[in-house]
């Protein structure tokens, strides 16, 4: 058996961990609960954000102030992907769409790595190995920050959804497209903003992500693989259950690297998924169709 210092260290930092993983969660929930599909092209797009944000850095700029305009630039790219591209391309067919944005992220991932190759990139910032010193646990400073920039994060996507004109058009469009359409809302506009937003949110994850890892054309799918889980456990197109269950995840993966072993730390993320999708199809904060 481990100390109590010991899980509580263990704890502390899968809530750290759990917050990126509840910031690239929130971009693939916030999608789904709006456009009502899945968006395959999610990974690409985290590390096509992370290696902006590593090109930033080489010109001399640290990835927290790169945030400042990799993610008004990727709300744009977004914006404009869904606006062109899926949005035309799809035809008004779901399943169309779902065939697009797996072309894009295969398209994506190929450029990339025809771009950059295969190599592993990293980066090396003055606060990469600085600590928070707690008394009885030492917290890594890249991951603190990642979790303060996520609770900003949080808290100016829950004031944008819920005061503000553009968040209760995107209420609406999620709750009731047609009936949205019928009172004056541009669907295909609010489709594109939220598609933007999310690419925004994968930006702001790849910026405070990129201090403490790395980035290779493929570093994206191990980190929609875990917001998939946390979208299920937390329910599909639930903002709140996505950052809920980000942190539960997180804490999973810590706990059971603990006690399993470093190899297996990510064994506990997909028994949560299969005991969810056994017990409560619909997620913690999911709602009943």
């Amino acid at each position: 058996m481990f100390s109590p210092d010991i899980v509580i260290a263990a704890v502390l930092n899968g809530l750290l961990t759990g917050a990126v993983y509840a910031l690239v969660s929130v971009a693939l929930t916030l999608v789904y609960g709006v456009l009502h599909i899945i968006n395959f092209a999610h990974g690409a797009i985290l590390t096509a954000a992370m290696f902006a944000a590593f090109f930033a850095h080489q010109a001399g700029i640290d990835p927290l102030l790169s945030v400042l305009f990799i993610a008004p630039a990727f709300f744009a790219l977004g914006y404009a992907v869904q606006r062109w591209i899926i949005g035309p391309a799809s035809h008004g067919d779901d399943r169309n769409i779902l065939l697009v944005t797996l072309g894009l992220s295969i398209v994506i991932e190929n450029v990339l790595l025809a771009a950059f190759r295969s190599d592993t990139r990293s980066i090396d910032v003055p606060y990469g190995f600085s600590v928070v010193d707690l008394g009885f646990v030492f917290l890594p400073m890249p991951r603190v920050i990642a979790f303060g920039v996520t609770c900003v994060v949080a808290a100016l996507l829950w004031a944008l959804l819920t005061r503000t004109d553009t968040g209760k058009a995107i209420r609406a469009v999620a709750k009731e497209k047609l009936g949205a359409s019928l009172v004056g809302i541009d669907v295909t506009h609010i489709y594109a903003v939220t598609f933007g937003i999310g690419a925004a949110c994968l930006a702001v994850a790849a910026c405070v992500l990129l201090p403490s890892y790395y980035v290779n054309p493929r570093v994206g799918t191990a980190y929609v693989l875990v917001a998939f889980t946390v979208v299920v456990l937390g329910g599909m197109g639930s903002v709140p259950g996505a950052m809920i269950g980000g942190l539960l995840i997180g804490v999973v993966e810590s706990l059971s690297g603990l006690y399993f072993g470093e190899s297996l730390g990510q064994l506990g993320i997909f028994l949560i998924f299969i005991l969810v999708l056994l017990v409560r199809p619909t997620g913690l904060f999911g709602a009943r169709a």
